[in-house]
This record gives C-alpha cells, structure tokens and sequence, in this order.
C-alpha cells in the first residue's frame, strides 16, 4: 500500500522470503530503491556496487532495497539472487505498474534516494556505483540537506 502521509511516501512491499519492508521502518537512514531486472545488462553490472554499498552502511546509516520489476518465477528470482550474491533485500514487483510510489519507471534500472527524514530526495535513470551514493549523501549531509525535505524531486544522483 501507497499513500502520502505530511508531505512522505508510505511503501510498504513483501521480499523473496515474505517479510515487510517499509520505509519507516528505516527512519533515520538514508533508503536507496534500486528498481532493476534479470535481463538488464546496465542493472546486473551495478550490482556488485549496490551490494558494497549496502555492506558498508546497512548497520550505521544508509540501506539498499532492489525492486525486481519484471515477470519472473520467485524460484529463478531466488536462484538469481545467489549467484550474484547480493546481500540486500530483493522485492518482487509487478513491472505492468510502471508509476512506482516514487515515481514513473522509464528506464532499468532506476534508483530513488529517501533521505533519513522520509523524503524523496533524488531519482537517478541508469546505472549508479557505490561512489555515486557515497558522493551524493556525503553532500547531502554536509549541506545539512539529510533532514530537510526534498526540495527538486529529480535532483540527480550523480
């Protein structure tokens, strides 16, 4: 389920394994959404990146969540999964949506930012890298932006 709640966007989606993720539930880190698919070259070559990310902030102040949007079996999508080893949660989506809580799904793989505070803060339309995300939130946090709310809602990432 999707709604605005004060100005936030309220998501709320099941992973491979069945559990919840919602972005409150990450209150006071920084969400990285990362909509990709199996066949999308550009997707499976930032995987590595988004997994480094993800390793290095999952416990402090950043997290990834990757949205498979395509129509695959939740076996190939599991079997996928381990032969990249990624490590952050993977959330089977339904790719005849394309308008996302986020936004619209033009190009795989896009990611969106939510800052701590709960805003969208940036969309990026292609692949991104560790250092992409790593650039982006040490200036956002530098400019005391971490908190604030999103003030251009396609502010890129890099």
């Amino acid at each position: 389920m999707t709604v605005m709640a004060e100005g936030k966007t309220v998501f709320s989606m099941p992973d491979t394994n069945g559990k919840v993720h919602t972005l409150s539930q990450y209150a006071g880190k920084w969400v990285v959404v990362n909509y990709w698919a199996t066949s999308c070259p550009p997707c499976i070559k930032e995987i590595p990146q988004l997994t480094k990310f993800h390793e290095k902030h999952k416990d402090h102040d950043a997290v990834v969540l990757g949205v498979d949007f395509e129509d695959i079996s939740l076996a190939w999508l599991k079997d996928f999964m381990d032969s990249m080893s990624m490590s952050y949660p993977v959330l089977p989506s339904n790719p005849s949506q394309q308008v996302t809580p986020f936004g619209a799904i033009i190009m795989l793989p896009t990611t969106f930012i939510i800052s701590p505070a709960g805003e969208l803060v940036a969309q990026q339309g292609g692949a991104v890298t560790a250092a992409d995300l790593e650039a982006f939130i040490k200036r956002q946090t530098e400019a005391g932006k971490a908190n604030a709310p999103a003030k251009k809602l396609n502010t890129k990432i890099h």
